[in-house]
């Protein structure tokens, strides 16, 4: 079964995630056919692009396949991992890629989203990113997504509590672009798209990367990019990492030492 199911409706392509049995987690293999989608709608030079669950789903993505994270002593988000690799696909794609959100976002999901272009949600949307429940060290470049999209006080707060922000204030707060009923979403969001597949797509694509390079110009000595590294390695090397993923599995809150 595919996990992404790819179409073209005139000048705008969708992708449609398609695994409700896992809640649309990130698996690898999903993350694999994201960017193998996102490619193929690259050769084919479409303009636009759409990421959405199916339609009214409770659950928007789940967020990474707890199931597939490393064990200790090994980097849980690396670069080349698949979740990176389709995050940058969306980043790198030479179009506007926009996220059509119906139900929960958690977990890396909200990254996903956050990485779009621009994102159009309904009254049931939510957005959480999780990885303090399971004593995940999240990578810098997912830290500064959402840095660049909400803000660094917003930012801490959702880093820090994991509690889901919920539609009226994710607009507000910037993480959506529009708010629309259940009912008018899937219209508004294909008469956007249209709207911009209309105009020039080399500008469209010329500005898109200049947006994507001033949003990363965060120099940064030597010293520190170890720094960040050796934090991040403290975390997944220790008992919290180790216990949150025993936990969650369990199904139990976990016991988390602080060590």
């Amino acid at each position: 079964m595919a996990l992404i199911l790819s179409e073209v409706k005139d000048t705008v392509g969708i992708l449609t995630l398609n695994n409700p049995e896992r809640r649309n987690a990130l698996s690898l293999e999903l993350c694999d056919e994201l960017s193998a989608a996102l490619n193929d709608l690259k050769n084919r030079k479409v303009p636009v692009v759409v990421i959405r669950a199916p339609r009214d789903a409770k659950v928007w993505s789940a967020g990474h396949d707890i199931r597939q994270l490393p064990q200790v002593c090994h980097e849980p988000l690396a670069y080349d991992s698949p979740m990176e690799k389709a995050l940058r696909a969306i980043q790198e794609y030479p179009g506007a890629v926009i996220a059509l959100v119906q139900g929960g976002v958690w977990g890396g999901a909200s990254d996903l989203i956050i990485t779009c272009d621009l994102a159009i949600g309904d009254e049931t949307s939510t957005f959480a990113i999780t990885p303090v429940k399971i004593g995940l060290p999240y990578n810098a470049s997912g830290i500064v997504h959402f840095i660049n999209r909400v803000g660094l006080n917003i930012a801490k707060e959702m880093f820090f509590t994991a509690e889901p922000v919920k539609a009226e204030r994710a607009y507000h707060c910037g993480i959506l672009n529009h708010l629309i009923s259940s009912k008018e979403i899937e219209q508004f969001t294909m008469q956007l798209a249209a709207s911009i597949a209309g105009n020039s797509p080399l500008a469209v694509a010329v500005i898109k990367e200049q947006f994507r390079l001033l949003s990363e110009a965060h120099p940064i000595t030597a010293e520190a990019f170890e720094r960040i590294q050796a934090l991040r390695r403290k975390v997944y090397n220790s008992h919290d990492y180790e216990e949150g993923i025993k936990a969650f599995f369990e199904k139990r809150k976990p016991n988390f030492r602080g060590e």
